[in-house]
């Protein structure tokens, strides 16, 4: 199945308690000083990329667009409100009647980012659009951060198939997101079965070390899973000694067998001596799948194993050591009354310690030199530079309160792969440095 977001609910009554309470608190505030309706426009955006990142990779755009569609606050959440004094009367009448009714920019999902680049808009009242900043904020900083470590796995891997296996890992709702922006960022299927149901993922999986330790011999294990799945299966052959294993696996399903995993050991080593007995037994098209905490180190040292596919679980649902993108949700720009025809003013913090932001609506695009590779991300506010005009990065999302379109996620992993192909050959390079292009502001 290849589907977009299916726009199914969360499994809470609404996400509009997915926020924190000082949100609720401003717009009391706010609804009692008479700005609350002040045409405001919030940027989404990160100063910084995770230490040794290269590129930042969009994801989670998809679940955002669920996440403002579900963000009502019902009879449940009200009471909730009331109950602990969180707000007070007029600001819970003005709760159960929000629906968000402003637009929504953004970069599409799927697409590189840098410091500075302006990955999601929201405009609209400041009391419409201030709710929303912590469920935007959770879901694009999580699901990029596994976005980006996926990206750089795929890279490592080479066009090796890579399987997300993570789910056992982290929070089971983290877990069916995590696999989610895995498949954006380049992986091929995942064994989480909620993921595959939600989103259509291709979904795999056989046995675990439990299996063959049930049996009474390794032998009945193998040939119970053969007799099971086939003889395409994938047997586990580190239980024990893996060359007694392999011997016998090959032995119970016959060269057709279609693959082994090795989920320990030194795995570049035993990766050759396993290829070398698979062939010398005939089964030279029986593939070999390892496992084993990889992460994208790992991957790139296997680089001349003789791998067919990678299993990863902790490193990538955890950002391989970058679980967040840092990404902020600032005002840049409000209007200086009610009046919806009043003039937008660009606003902005001033602080020390590097957490300054720039203010304007603004716009993004990419730079691209004589070959077509990318050598700029350029941000400006006004009017869009001439010569930039068709390199536009930012589209409309929601128009109105209303979603413009979903994406089938296979066009997101594209558009990836795609965008990933338009930058410098050292974005993909593991070793430290700077973002592959610089941030231009115009």
């Amino acid at each position: 199945m290849n589907t977009a977001d299916l726009g199914l609910p969360v499994d809470v009554p609404s996400t509009a308690l997915f926020t924190d309470q000082y949100e609720l608190t401003m717009l009391q505030a706010a609804l009692a000083a008479g700005t609350a309706e002040r045409r405001s426009v919030f940027e989404v955006f990160t100063r910084r990329l995770p230490e040794g990142r290269r590129y930042g990779v969009v994801a989670g755009t998809g679940r955002v667009l669920d996440a403002v569609e579900n963000f009502r606050f019902d009879a449940d959440v009200l009471g909730f409100l009331r109950e602990n004094a969180i707000v007070d009367e007029p600001t819970l009448k003005w709760l159960a009647s929000y629906r968000f009714g402003g637009d929504i920019w953004g970069y599409p999902e799927g697409e590189v980012y840098f410091p500075g680049s302006p990955i999601l808009r929201v405009e609209g009242s400041f009391a419409e659009c201030v709710l929303l900043e912590t469920v935007i904020l959770s879901i694009l900083n999580h699901d990029s951060a596994i976005a980006a470590a996926a990206s750089r796995m795929a890279a490592a891997a080479g066009g090796r198939p890579l399987i997300e296996m993570g789910a056992r890992r982290t929070h089971e709702l983290a877990a069916v997101a995590a696999s989610r922006a895995a498949y954006i960022g380049g992986f091929a299927t995942t064994s989480d079965l909620a993921a595959g149901f939600r989103y259509g993922i291709p979904t795999v999986g056989t046995s675990a070390h439990a299996f063959t330790l049930l049996h009474d011999r390794e032998r009945d294990a193998f040939q119970a899973q053969v007799n099971s799945l086939g003889r395409g299966t994938t047997l586990l052959v580190d239980t024990y000694d893996v060359a007694e294993a392999v011997r016998m696996a090959v032995e119970v399903a016959g060269p057709e067998l279609g693959a082994v995993r090795i989920d320990s050991g030194d795995l570049l080593l035993v990766a050759h001596r396993v290829r070398q007995q698979l062939d010398e037994l005939g089964a030279r098209d029986t593939r070999i799948i390892v496992t084993s905490d990889l992460d994208e180190y790992a991957i790139a040292s296997l680089a001349a194993a003789p791998v067919d596919a990678y299993g990863v679980g902790t490193q990538l649902v955890t950002g391989s050591g970058h679980p967040t993108c840092s990404m902020v949700y600032k005002l840049v720009a409000r209007a200086e009354s009610a009046d919806p025809k009043a003039p937008l003013e660009a606003v902005a913090k001033r602080s020390t310690g590097g957490k300054t932001s720039i203010g304007g609506r603004k716009w993004a695009a990419r730079r691209l030199d004589e070959r077509g590779v990318a050598e700029a991300e350029v941000i400006g506010t006004g009017a869009v530079a001439v010569a930039l005009a068709d390199r536009q990065l930012l589209v409309e999302l929601v128009k109105g309160g209303q979603v413009l379109s979903r994406e089938p996620l296979d066009a997101v992993r594209d558009r990836h792969a795609t965008s990933l192909a338009n930058l410098p050959l050292s974005a993909t390079q593991l070793s430290r440095g700077e973002p592959v292009i610089p941030t231009e502001y115009i």
